[in-house]
């Protein structure tokens, strides 16, 4: 009702102005026109917030309910003489109110997808073994005496053939490819994976890039299975910057952006829009598709497996991964622009934080990796974090990832100060005195970081714990002084989190 009244007031005063007198004319009808919209409304169940993951379950009573407003106050118009309702007030405030309901309802399917759909799953939550990979591989012993192989050189043309010399050195460099234990492919579908018996082989390689398999993650589950605890699998990707790279080089100077922002849109974006995903894959069958190198490790660390060597060669890029655990069998992957990620709440409590993507999919399954390789630059973030979109970047520039956790301070879970709810693994970086006082109140959505500014994490720690200190002696006093000094660093200091 309130958007209602909102458009009406908004059309009456852009064909009117200030001018009174155009309302005083209309008032009558427009109580009219809201009866009617209220009663359809409220029959079609528009304003039942249910959490149906189902986005259409949000869109569909909007849609519907207000075409047949539409529809009703047009013939009330046409039968009554007395009801002269302006046609432009009419239909630009019911275009309106329906573009704002479809937003809300689309927020509200967004919010309802995230909550039961299950939390994003991060590094933490997979069992990879504590055990350190080196270049040294060396696979599973497994009796292979009868099994009949095509000769060294037969294996070695045929890569060659397939990918190339420099392939053809890199693998055989890494791994054990002449060894009747190896089984080499060039294979886009499960079914010749299927075929293999388990333990047959203690290491497969796939000579074709993932971009052409419709159901990676189904392809590296099967992996997965055929291959013994510690086995090792090798494959490649052509990821969207070396597809951006190749485009630009191959086409003249102007084309090039053409060809490459068609190919972005079709490739990219159309394939994790909620509209267009499903007329994707049955048109293309998820042929030649864009993929992050985030995303590419990212669902091959969520399948159980662990990197040991990366690399880019011939305008792909090439992984050697480990088997340490079977697949974790994300069922509900994050794919949209809201999440719900796992962090520490009060009493140790798991809370479901709220954040705008800023990552591409799957680089939550990479979290252990990026620390391993980069580990923390100062501020407490990690370096050279490839996983970070572009647009992701300018989000949390402005902080706009961290909007959603408002729904988060209305549950209750969290406080408008107070330190950052910490994911398992940035958890257990604390020593367990401070980790045991951090959790004995709500996390906050801004936290004293601001106010201190501090730069390595024994820096963060401490101010943490000076904050958490403060809290407990005068939380008001607390809270008050830390958002406006915090205010005062980010508005006239520039401050940042990096």
């Amino acid at each position: 009702m309130m958007l209602l009244v909102a458009s009406f007031y908004f059309f009456v005063y852009l064909k009117a102005g200030h001018r009174g007198a155009l309302l005083e004319a209309y008032h009558r009808d427009f109580w009219i026109f809201a009866g009617i919209w209220m009663v359809v409304s409220v029959y079609f169940d528009k304003y039942n917030f249910k959490d149906d993951p189902r986005m259409k379950a949000h869109l569909k009573p909007v849609i519907v309910s207000n075409f047949l407003i539409v529809g009703l106050i047009s013939i009330v118009v046409v039968l009554f003489d007395n009801v002269d309702l302006s046609r432009y007030l009419f239909f630009g405030t019911a275009g309106l109110v329906t573009i704002l309901e479809l937003a809300l309802a689309f927020l509200r399917g967004l919010i309802s997808k995230t909550a039961t759909g299950g939390y994003a799953l991060e590094s933490d939550d997979l069992h990879l073994g504590a055990e350190p990979f080196g270049a040294n591989f060396v696979g599973p012993s497994i009796d292979a005496s009868s099994a009949e192989c095509p000769s060294e050189e037969v294996i070695y043309q045929a890569i060659r053939e397939e990918s190339g010399e420099k392939v053809l050195q890199y693998l055989c460099g890494n791994l054990k490819i002449a060894d009747p234990m190896t089984t080499v492919l060039a294979t886009t579908t499960r079914f010749n994976l299927v075929n293999i018996p388990r333990n047959r082989y203690s290491t497969i390689v796939n000579l074709r890039k993932i971009n052409d398999i419709q159901r990676i993650n189904k392809f590296f589950e099967t992996v997965n299975t055929r291959l013994p605890l510690g086995g090792f699998f090798a494959g490649c990707a052509e990821t969207y910057v070396m597809r951006k790279e190749r485009i630009l080089r191959r086409y003249p100077l102007g084309l090039n952006y053409v060809i490459y922002t068609s190919d972005f849109i079709i490739n990219r974006i159309c394939p994790k829009l909620y509209v267009t995903k499903n007329i994707y894959f049955m048109i293309t069958r998820g042929n030649n598709r864009l993929i992050s190198k985030a995303e590419t490790l990212g669902r091959l660390y969520s399948c159980g497996f662990v990197v040991v060597k990366a690399d880019f060669i011939n305008g792909l890029f090439y992984f050697i991964v480990r088997k340490v655990s079977d697949p974790a069998y994300d069922f509900h992957p994050t794919y949209g622009p809201l999440i719900r990620l796992k962090r520490i709440g009060k009493g140790g409590k798991i809370i479901g934080v709220y954040k705008m993507r800023t990552m591409h999919a799957y680089s939550e399954y990479l979290q252990k990796y990026i620390f391993d390789q980069n580990d923390l630059q100062d501020g407490g973030k990690f370096a050279d974090d490839f996983r970070v979109t572009t647009l992701g970047k300018i989000m949390r520039k402005f902080w706009l990832d961290e909007l959603p956790m408002i729904f988060n301070l209305l549950k209750g879970d969290m406080k408008l100060v107070g330190v950052r709810p910490l994911s398992k693994h940035y958890f257990s970086l604390y020593t367990p005195e401070l980790q045991e006082l951090r959790t004995k109140f709500k996390p906050g959505l801004v936290p004293p970081f601001y106010a201190d500014m501090p730069n390595t994490l024994d820096e963060i720690m401490e101010s943490e714990r000076h904050y958490l200190e403060a809290y407990a002696r005068s939380p008001f006093l607390t809270d008050w002084k830390y958002f406006w000094k915090s205010f005062f660093n980010i508005f006239f200091r520039k401050a940042r989190s990096h």
